[in-house]
C-alpha cells in the first residue's frame, strides 16, 4: 500500500544535496568525543548544526551563470540549456504537483509562456521534489504526488504550453538552482546570467496582486535594461529534498499502530449517513470481504482517507457481510491498515437496511458515493471507481480553508472537462 507521511518539516526553508544523508553521518563522526556523549545521554542531537549546516543548500546568486541540464520532460524527449540558446531570455520555474501554492500559479506561468512566446522569451519548468518525500498531508489539495507519471497528469489535465522537466530522481539540477520552495522562479538573459530570482508576483490570490515581478524582470531584460528588483521572497511548499523520505518512513510506523475496528449500522443509522449531517465531504464505500473489486480498491480509498482527513472530509466504510461475520470483515480492514470510520449491516436481513441508505440501489457493490455537506450526491458509482477522478471531484468540493481560490480553480477545471466530455459525447 502506497502511503505518505504526515510529519512536519523542522522548517520550510531547509533544503539537501542527494547525499546528505551519508555526509551527516561522516560529520556526526567527527563531532568531538564529549559532544557525541552528551549526544547519546541526553538523547538531544547536540550536532544538529553541524548536520544542518550540511543539508542547506544555497540559492544560486543573482550574476551567475545558468547550471548546465539535460532533462527528461512529459512529451517524452531530453530537454538541454543549450536547447534555448537562441532565446533572449529564459525563465526556469521551479513548480510541483501536490503544492496548492504552487497550483494557484500554473495558469500564471501559462499565461506568461504564452504572451512572451513570440517575443524571444523561453519558458521551462522543473519540477525538483523527490515523490517519496512528499508527506501525505501535503497532499490534501491535489489529485496526484510528484513522480514522473503524475507530472505527465498534470500537465495534459492542464494543458501546460511549456517543457515540463523532472528532476526529482538524483536532484542534480534543483541541488546547483537552490529552490526554496515550490514555486520558484530564475531569469536569466541572453548571456545566461542570473538575473532575476524569487516569487512570479506579490501574491497568490491572484484578484490581490499589486506587482508582478517576474514579468517587470522580463521585460527590463527584452529592453536591454538592469532588472530593478533581481531577488524577492518566494513563498510555497519546501522543496521536498531526499533525506525527507525519512518522515515517510515514520508516518508508515505511525499509521500501522492505529486502532482499526468496525461497529455495527443499523438502518436508521445507514439513513443518517446518507443525509450526511457530519458538515464534512463524506466518502461512503459499501464492500464485502467476498468481493474481489471491494477488496482491490479499498487500499485507494484509506489513501485518499490519509491524504484529505486532515481536512473537511471523512471515509466511511459499509461492509454488507452479515454480523456473524464481522471477525472476517476486522481481518481485512486490519490488513490494510483501514483507520477510517468502518461499519457492518446490523442484521442478517440486508436489503430493508441497504433500501435505508438508497431505496434506487440495486445492492450490487462494490457501491461508492460522494455526498456533500448539504446532502448533496456529486459521484455515485456501482462498480470500480475511477481514483483519479474521484480526487479530482474531492478537492474540487472541499472548502476552501487555507488556500482561498483553490476549490474555484478545481471546480472549474473538473466542470470544464465534462462540458468538453458532453460536448464529444453528442
Amino acid at each position: 500500500m502506497v502511503t505518505n507521511t504526515n510529519v512536519s518539516d523542522a522548517s520550510m526553508l531547509v533544503r539537501s544535496s542527494h547525499g546528505s544523508r551519508v555526509r551527516a553521518a561522516a560529520a556526526t563522526l567527527t563531532c568531538p568525543v564529549f559532544r557525541l556523549l552528551l549526544c547519546v545521554f541526553s538523547g538531544i542531537l547536540l550536532c544538529a548544526p553541524v548536520i544542518a549546516e550540511d543539508v542547506q543548500h544555497p540559492t544560486l546568486a543573482v550574476g551567475s551563470p545558468a547550471p548546465d541540464f539535460c532533462l527528461p520532460g512529459v512529451d517524452g524527449q531530453a530537454h538541454c540549456l543549450k536547447d534555448y540558446a537562441a532565446s533572449k531570455v529564459l525563465v526556469i520555474a521551479f513548480i510541483c504537483n501536490h503544492c496548492p501554492t504552487s497550483q494557484l500559479y500554473e495558469t500564471r506561468i501559462k499565461q506568461i509562456a504564452e504572451d512572451y512566446k513570440d517575443k524571444s522569451v523561453a519558458v521551462v519548468a522543473i519540477e525538483p521534489n523527490n515523490p517519496d518525500a512528499v508527506l501525505l498531508n501535503e497532499m490534501g489539495y491535489t489529485d496526484v504526488g510528484d513522480s514522473f507519471e503524475d507530472m505527465k497528469t498534470r500537465a495534459e489535465y492542464r494543458h501546460f504550453n511549456f517543457p515540463y522537466l523532472y528532476d526529482g530522481e538524483t536532484q542534480k539540477i534543483s541541488t546547483a538552482y537552490g529552490p526554496t520552495a515550490t514555486p520558484h522562479l530564475f531569469i536569466f538573459d541572453s548571456d545566461r546570467k542570473l538575473r532575476y530570482e524569487g516569487r512570479l508576483d506579490n501574491n497568490m490570490r491572484e484578484p490581490l496582486v499589486s506587482k508582478r515581478d517576474a514579468r517587470d524582470a522580463i521585460d527590463a531584460l527584452l529592453a536591454g535594461k538592469p532588472v530593478a528588483v533581481a531577488k524577492t521572497p518566494s513563498v510555497g511548499c519546501s522543496t521536498k529534498w531526499l533525506y525527507k523520505e525519512a518522515g515517510r518512513r515514520e508516518e508508515i510506523e505511525e499509521i500501522a499502530k492505529k486502532p482499526v475496528s468496525v461497529k455495527p449500522a443499523s438502518a436508521d443509522d445507514l439513513k443518517a449517513l446518507r443525509k450526511n449531517s457530519t458538515g464534512k465531504l463524506l466518502l461512503v464505500d459499501f464492500w464485502a470481504t467476498w468481493c474481489g473489486p471491494c477488496r482491490a480498491e479499498l487500499p485507494q480509498f484509506e489513501t485518499m482517507y490519509r491524504m484529505y482527513g486532515h481536512r473537511a472530509f471523512d471515509l466511511v466504510t459499509v461492509s454488507i457481510n452479515y454480523p456473524d461475520e464481522q471477525a472476517g470483515v476486522l481481518k481485512v480492514l486490519s490488513n490494510e491498515h483501514a483507520t477510517s470510520t468502518n461499519r457492518i449491516l446490523s442484521s442478517t436481513d440486508i436489503y430493508p437496511q441497504l433500501a435505508a441508505f438508497d431505496p434506487d440501489w440495486s445492492a450490487a457493490v462494490p457501491y461508492t458515493l460522494l455526498i456533500r455537506p448539504d446532502g448533496e450526491v456529486v459521484y455515485k458509482r456501482q462498480g470500480t471507481v475511477d481514483p483519479l477522478q474521484l480526487k479530482r471531484l474531492i478537492v474540487a468540493n472541499l472548502a476552501d480553508d487555507d488556500y482561498h481560490g483553490h476549490q474555484a480553480y478545481w471546480k472549474t477545471s473538473v466542470e470544464t472537462r465534462n462540458e468538453t466530455k458532453t460536448e464529444t459525447a453528442k
